[in-house]
C-alpha cells in the first residue's frame, strides 16, 4: 500500500509539472498585445488559408480609413519623395512599399503581395513635418506564408524603424507604442493630417471570422521621428 501511495504521489507530481510547463509555453508563444491571430507563427493548410483570405486587400481585409475618401494629400506632403522600403532590423522586417488608396467599402487598400507593405498615399508621406504617415500590410497570405508585417508582433518600445525614400535620405523613427483596436473602430487620429509627425504601421490581428470579412482587429504600431 505504501508503494501504491508513493506511486500515486509521483504521478500527481509529474502531471502538475507537465501542466506548469505547458502553461509556461503558452505564455511564451502568445503574441504581444494579447492577440492570438489564427495563422500567426504557423503554416496553415493552403486550402484553408485560401478560404480565409479569398481576396487579399479586398473589402473587409484592410483597416478602416476613418471615413476618408480618395483625394490629394496636402501640398507640403505631396512635394516630398515617396517611400520605397520599410525596415525594422531587430525583428527582421524588410519590405518594399507600394502606394495604396481606398477600397470601395472605405477600407485602406492593402497590396495583394503579403511580402509588401502599402503606404496610404492620401495621407502624409513619411518624413512629413505633420500628421500620421500610415503603412499597412497583411499578417499572412492565402498560401499560408507570413506577411512582412507579421514581424510587428515582436516589436517593442525603442525599436528603430527606417523608411527609405526615392532619391532622398531615409527617415529614421523609433517605436513608442503598440496597441490593438477593433478593425471597425480605429481611432480617427490614425489617419490625421495635422499635429505632430508619426509613422503608423498597421496589420491584422485578433479573431478570424470569415463570415465577417476576416480578422476582427488591427495591431497598430506608432513610431516618432528621431535625429541621427
Amino acid at each position: 500500500m505504501a508503494h501504491l501511495r508513493r506511486h500515486g504521489w509521483i504521478t500527481v507530481f509529474a502531471l502538475t509539472a507537465l501542466l506548469g510547463v505547458l502553461l509556461l509555453l503558452a505564455l511564451l508563444v502568445r503574441p504581444p498585445g494579447g492577440a492570438e491571430p489564427e495563422g500567426f507563427g504557423s503554416r496553415p493548410d493552403p486550402a484553408l488559408q485560401q478560404e480565409r483570405n479569398p481576396t487579399p486587400g479586398g473589402p473587409g481585409n484592410g483597416p478602416s480609413a476613418g471615413g476618408l475618401s480618395s483625394g490629394s494629400a496636402d501640398s507640403a506632403s505631396a512635394a516630398l519623395p515617396e517611400p520605397v522600403r520599410l525596415s525594422l532590423p531587430r525583428v527582421g522586417l524588410d519590405a518594399r512599399i507600394d502606394p495604396v488608396g481606398v477600397e470601395a467599402d472605405g477600407t485602406v487598400e492593402v497590396p495583394d503581395d503579403a511580402a509588401r507593405a502599402g503606404w496610404y498615399r492620401f495621407g502624409p508621406v513619411p518624413g512629413s513635418d505633420t500628421g500620421s504617415a500610415v503603412v499597412v500590410g497583411h499578417v499572412d497570405s492565402r498560401t499560408g506564408d507570413l506577411g512582412a508585417l507579421a514581424a510587428l508582433y515582436s516589436v517593442r518600445a525603442g525599436d528603430r524603424v527606417t523608411v527609405a525614400r526615392e532619391e532622398d535620405e531615409p527617415v529614421p523613427y523609433e517605436v513608442t507604442a503598440r496597441e490593438v483596436h477593433p478593425k471597425d473602430a480605429l481611432p480617427d487620429e490614425i489617419f490625421r493630417r495635422d499635429g505632430s509627425p508619426v509613422l503608423t504601421l498597421i496589420t491584422c490581428t485578433g479573431t478570424f471570422d470569415p463570415e465577417r470579412g476576416g480578422y476582427q482587429s488591427n495591431l497598430v504600431v506608432t513610431a516618432v521621428p528621431v535625429g541621427e
